[in-house]
C-alpha cells in the first residue's frame, strides 16, 4: 500500500470514530428521531457526504452505535468473567458489569429506550439475541458442565435469563439516576437467587 493510500484510510478511519463518537452524544442527549445528521456532520466539522460515504443512512449510523455500545459492555462483562476463579463467580462479576452498564445514562438511552425506537422492535431484539445470547449461553453451560447448575434445557434456561436481563436494563435505563444504586442491587441479588434456586442440594453425605 502507498504513504498516499495509507494516509487516506487513516483519516477515514479517523472520521468514521469521530462520527461514532458525535452520533453517540447526540443519540443520547436528543434521542434518534431529534437528531440530524447535519448536526452530527458540524459536530466534527465535517460534510453530510461524509457521513454517507461511511453509513448508507441515519439508522445505520444508529445501529453501528448501537453495537459498538454493546460490544464494550460484552467485552467488560467477558473480562470481569474471566478474572474469576470458577463459573459461578464468573458469571456474576458479569452480570455485575452489565447491570453497571445499563445504569449509565449513554448505553441505557441508546440501547435501552433508543433502540427499539430506532430499530424496529424486531430488528432490536434480533440485534440483542445476536450480541448478547451466546454470551449468556456459554455462562450458563460452564455452570451446568461444572455441577454447580443442575442439568437443564440449555436453550430454555438462556432463553429466560435473557428475558430477566432484559427486564433489569430497560428498568435501570427508565430509572432516576439517584434510584439506580438500589434497583442495580435488588435485580443482582433477585437474579441470584432465581438462578440460584438451579444450583443442587448439598449431598448430606459429604456435608
Amino acid at each position: 500500500m502507498s504513504r498516499v493510500a495509507s494516509l487516506r484510510e487513516q483519516y477515514s478511519q479517523a472520521t468514521r470514530a469521530a462520527l461514532l463518537a458525535a452520533a453517540t452524544r447526540r443519540f443520547a442527549e436528543q434521542g434518534f428521531a431529534k437528531t440530524a445528521l447535519e448536526d452530527i456532520a458540524a459536530d466534527i466539522q465535517a460534510t453530510r457526504g461524509a457521513i454517507y460515504h461511511h453509513f448508507a443512512n441515519k439508522t445505520a449510523l444508529f445501529e453501528a452505535v448501537f453495537e459498538e455500545l454493546e460490544h464494550t459492555a460484552l467485552q467488560e462483562s467477558a473480562e470481569a468473567a474471566a478474572s474469576a476463579s470458577d463459573p459461578w463467580e464468573a458469571a456474576f462479576r458479569a452480570l455485575d458489569v452489565f447491570l453497571e452498564h445499563c445504569c449509565d445514562p449513554v448505553y441505557g438511552k441508546v440501547v435501552w429506550q433508543e433502540g427499539p425506537i430506532a430499530l424496529g422492535w424486531p430488528q432490536w431484539l434480533a440485534a440483542e439475541e445476536a450480541l448478547a445470547y451466546g454470551f449468556i449461553q456459554q455462562l450458563l453451560s460452564d455452570l451446568m458442565d461444572t455441577g454447580q447448575l443442575e442439568r437443564q434445557p440449555l436453550e430454555t434456561t438462556t432463553r429466560l435469563v435473557f428475558g430477566m436481563l432484559t427486564a433489569a436494563g430497560m428498568t435501570l435505563a427508565d430509572a432516576a439516576e439517584s434510584a439506580k444504586p438500589q434497583l442495580k442491587a435488588e435485580y443482582l441479588a433477585m437474579i441470584g437467587k432465581l438462578v440460584g434456586a438451579l444450583r443442587p442440594a448439598p449431598n448430606p453425605a459429604f456435608g
